[in-house]
């Protein structure tokens, strides 16, 4: 799951709501600052404060993220569309091939419901644009492994630029992704990448109710 899964049941509470952004924002300004359930967990105190609020929304994104990567329908999707990128990488590029069948899963995920939500979407959105960033990076610097700096400046960013729209569109996509390639220094991926990721765009894009069953989440 990606940012506006995670976010998507949750859209009337603001700070619910960047709090489940929060694992995946961290993972961008220091790849080794983690938030940690058993550090989070005294924060969530149920006392409905912004503090409680930002850290109840960190645990629900760490609780879906164990239960959505051992899904079937996680598994299934993600090794296909790996598959399906050796296609066009090579079958020995054994690093970049299942990076990005388990990421690319997630982001045609994302894009996906911005496509049948985009309302929501915007909702999302108006919502990081009321959040204190400032009051969100001294929270998370309390309850994660180390602090940042950072994490302010790059809400604002994140808010700014909205790429959550750009999931859908497989050049687009493609320009996405190799700014992630590039941050966790791997080859960046060639034009021809744009033609796998129409493939698999269609894919997850017919998967969604597989992917995060009804039972689960009201939303669908």
């Amino acid at each position: 799951m990606n940012y506006f899964a995670h976010a998507l049941q949750f859209l009337d509470r603001p700070a619910f709501v960047i709090g489940t952004s929060m694992p995946d924002m961290l993972s961008v300004v220091d790849r080794k600052m983690r938030l940690r359930s058993r550090k989070v967990d005294p924060f969530a105190d149920g006392s409905g404060t912004f503090e409680a609020e930002l850290a109840a929304g960190i645990l629900q994104h760490l609780k879906d993220d164990r239960w959505f990567h051992q899904t079937r329908g996680f598994l299934v999707t993600s090794g296909e569309l790996t598959r399906l990128f050796k296609e066009v990488l090579g079958s020995e590029d054994g690093v970049r091939c299942p990076f990005l069948g388990h990421i690319v899963t997630e982001l045609q995920l994302d894009g996906a419901l911005a496509e049948r939500y985009p309302d929501k979407l915007d909702k999302y959105y108006e919502r990081l644009g009321e959040i204190d960033a400032t009051a969100v990076e001294n929270s998370v610097n309390q309850m994660a492994t180390r602090t940042s700096d950072r994490l302010a400046y790059l809400i604002g960013r994140f808010h700014d630029e909205q790429f959550l729209r750009d999931y859908q569109e497989p050049n687009r996509l493609l320009f996405r992704l190799n700014q992630v390639m590039l941050r966790v220094r791997l080859d960046p991926l060639p034009d021809e990448m744009a033609d796998a990721l129409a493939a698999s765009w269609s894919i997850v894009r017919d998967r969604v109710e597989e992917l995060l069953p009804r039972d689960r989440f009201s939303f669908l």
